[in-house]
Parts: structure tokens; sequence; C-alpha cells
């Protein structure tokens, strides 16, 4: 027995020692130790691999403290008719025809790639499949599938202008709760991602944090066209950095000038003209002001933003108004008139 343990123990020191020489040579990978040297009853360890949690698990795992507004505040917005409205069936996209469900809520996207190229941000954006996000609110798959089915019949019976003037007439496929989580889900979604485009995002006021969720929400992956307004966050980013370096610098999460380049960088987008309502209440909220006057900054905004110049075909009727308006007391335009008075008295003078 005493051979034995001495054995043994011979066996262990020496493994001590490899083990030792091993971590002062800092090899990439250690590497098991030699069957021989192993004491009985010894396992190799297996290297523990942290899983990348998937984008339903990253959702689950949202807690309210992630972010300074109210996700409930942001819920009440985008249900409103003035940004994303709320329907209670499946209706198209007034743009791309897909279908939507309870405040803008996509149907039937496909899980995305979606790389983070800022290599100074952590976040990682995630891009799940509208059939995730269904689960994620706690919905039945089955029950998806059913809603695309009857959206697709109807699609292909009726033209886009039919479909949309049905809208409102549409018998519900969801109640009024099973909305809210689908909503929920997407919001969370949409405040991750917004972390994902703006680096400094835990440093934005409760306002502006909601303002970029918003945007995420509403464009999605298109946001990344964006350049010059996303420039203009991660160089907020930038600056903060310099300043926690020098106390006497000026602080930009205050800064009115700064924070007016930023809106006007969406101001002058397409974007801003085509949903004038909806970009002044969402521009407003970058204003670091915004919590003490909300009417004062979307008022602000207002006067920076035009409405969108709509080109129309000029019609028959619109064309024969203008002429009317123009016209003299006999129907006939001034400028025809002028020109028969012009031509009437110079024959006058021939004749004289």
């Amino acid at each position: 027995m005493n051979i034995t343990a001495k054995s043994i123990g011979i066996a262990m020191l020496s493994s001590a020692f490899a083990l030792s020489a091993a971590g002062q040579a800092l090899p990439d990978s250690p590497a098991p130790l030699p069957a021989q040297s192993q004491p009985p009853g010894f396992v190799t360890p297996v290297a523990a691999s942290t899983p990348t949690p998937t984008a339903v698990q990253q959702l689950l795992a949202f807690k309210d403290s992630d972010i300074k507004f109210n996700l409930r505040d942001l819920m009440e917005i985008l249900r409103d008719r003035r940004h994303e409205g709320w329907v209670l069936a499946a209706y198209p996209d007034p743009k791309t025809g897909h279908p939507l469900i309870g405040a803008g809520f996509s149907l039937d996207l496909p899980e995305r790639a979606h790389p983070q190229p800022d290599q100074l941000n952590p976040h990682a954006f995630i891009e799940p499949s509208s059939a995730e996000l269904w689960q994620a609110a706690g919905l039945d798959s089955d029950r998806l599938q059913s809603i695309l089915d009857q959206f697709d019949n109807r699609a292909a019976s009726w033209s886009k202008r039919t479909f949309r003037r049905k809208i409102n007439s549409l018998a519900p496929q969801i109640s009024d709760d099973d909305a809210n989580q689908l909503l929920r889900v997407a919001a969370i979604q949409a405040a991750i991602n917004a972390k994902g485009y703006c680096r400094a995002f835990d440093s934005l006021t409760a306002s502006q944090q909601m303002a970029l969720s918003q945007l995420v929400y509403q464009m999605g992956v298109n946001l990344q066209h964006f350049s010059q307004f996303l420039d203009l966050m991660n160089d907020y980013s930038s600056k903060v950095e310099a300043a926690a370096a020098v106390p006497s610098h000026s602080d930009l999460a205050t800064d009115p000038e700064y924070w007016k380049t930023v809106q006007q960088s969406l101001v002058q987008s397409q974007w801003a003209r085509l949903y004038r309502i909806r970009a002044v209440a969402v521009i407003a909220m970058l204003d670091p002001h915004y919590a003490d006057e909300p009417g004062a900054a979307e008022r602000r905004v207002g006067a920076m933003l035009r409405p969108a110049v709509v080109h129309r075909r000029l019609r028959h009727s619109s064309a024969a108004r203008q002429i009317a308006s123009n016209a003299g007391p006999s129907g006939v335009p001034h400028s025809r008139l002028r020109t028969t008075r012009s031509k009437a008295h110079h024959r006058g003078k021939q004749n004289v």
C-alpha cells in the first residue's frame, strides 16, 4: 500500500511540474496530460464554452433598467394613429405590400444577418424572424400560419386599393393583449438595436433613447443608410469619452447647438418630408431639453421642416380654372385681350 501511494504521489508531482511549465509558456490551448502521467481516476476536463444567446433569449432577458425611458410610453406612441396605428387583422404595408398587424408588426420577415461594422461598438444587432418574435410573444405558431394564409388569399382576390379600403372593417385575428405582446417584443428589439447603432446610447437622455428606438422600429435595417446622422451620433460618443478626461470640457449632452446639427441631418432627409407629423415628434425628442418643454421643441423642429412637395398632373378642370381666373369679363384671357386690342389699334392706325 505504501509503495502504491508513493508511486501515485510521484506521478501527481510530475503532473504539477508539467502544468507549471505549460502555464509559463502560455500556449493557445493547453494540451491534456499524457495518459501515462495521469493518476488513477483522472478525467480530462473539457474546456467550457459560453454559447451565444439566441435572439429570443436576448429579448426575454431584457430588463426595464436596460433603458432610461419607459417602454410602455414608447408602446403608447407607436400605437397612435400618427405613428404606426392599431389594426388587429393582417393588412398590407403601404410600400412593400408585406403583411403587418397590430402596430405595424411584420408577419413574414425571415431571420437576417446584420453584422456590426463599428469595431468600437460592443453591442450586436439582433434580427430574428417574424416567427421567432411571434414565439417570444408567447403566441401559437400555427395561428401565425393561419393568418398568413388568409392574408395571401385576400391579397390574391383584392387589389391593393380595395385591401387598404377594407382595413378598418376586417374582423380581428388577434386580441388587444396579443397585439400588445407583439408590440412589446418588437419595441425591445428596436431598443437593443438602437444600442448597436449608437455607442453612447447609455449616455443619452431618456427622450433621445426613445427617439432612436422609434427610428429603428420604423426603419429597421434601413436606418444604416442615414450615415450622416449615425456619424454625428457616434461622434458624440467619441467626444463624451474625450470630455471625461478633461473636466472643464463643455457637456455635449446639454449642448443645444450640437444637437441642432444632429436634428438637421434628419430634417433634410426624404423620410422627414414624407412623414412630417411623425418626424417632427421624433426629431424633437433629440433636443437635450425636450423633457422640460416638449411643445417648444416640436415647434422648433416644425419651423425647420417644410412639407413635402407633391407633383401632380394638371388636369383639364384645374387648367380651366386657372384660365378662368386670368380671364377678363368676356371670358377671354387678359393676355389674349391685350393682344387683340393691340392688333386692332395697329390696324386703326393703318386705316387713318
